[in-house]
């Protein structure tokens, strides 16, 4: 298993990364600031172009208030043309959504193949087998 980390002092936080089966598994920490969010992003960009994967797995523990709106678009529009169309990516934040409907939302229309979840199992299901889980068809 390769794992990358990376910490952020000034929030108690970071990110760690792992190849998985099916793609790259990231896990962050800490405080859910805008900074720390386009953080974690951004490392999450760099692990993308190094490790070339299919699926993105997001595993979000960050804690505190949510983004707002507007601050989901900027980071949404600072992401196009960063490697990361290509990618299907599952954003999941377990201790409850926290308004990032605002970031599917926003990635999708921007042509990233993005879903929010609030439960991991779900998410990998749907990295895995796509619009299959959607629709109830996966086996």
């Amino acid at each position: 298993m390769i794992q990358a980390q990376a910490e952020d002092a000034d929030s108690g936080g970071g990110m760690s990364f792992r190849s998985t089966r099916t793609g790259l598994r990231a896990e962050a920490t800490g405080a859910a600031t805008y900074d720390a969010t386009v953080a974690c992003w951004q490392a999450i960009v760099l692990q993308v172009k190094e490790r070339r994967p299919a699926t993105v797995l997001l595993v979000d523990e960050m804690r505190g208030p949510s983004l707002r709106a507007d601050e989901w678009r900027t980071l949404v529009d600072a992401m196009c043309g960063q490697g990361l169309e290509n990618v299907r990516i599952a954003h999941v934040k377990p201790f409850g959504l926290q308004g990032i409907e605002y970031c599917e939302i926003f990635a999708r229309e921007a042509g990233f193949h993005a879903r929010a979840f609030d439960n991991e199992a779900t998410a990998e299901l749907w990295l895995r087998y796509g619009s299959q889980v959607e629709h109830g068809d996966a086996t």
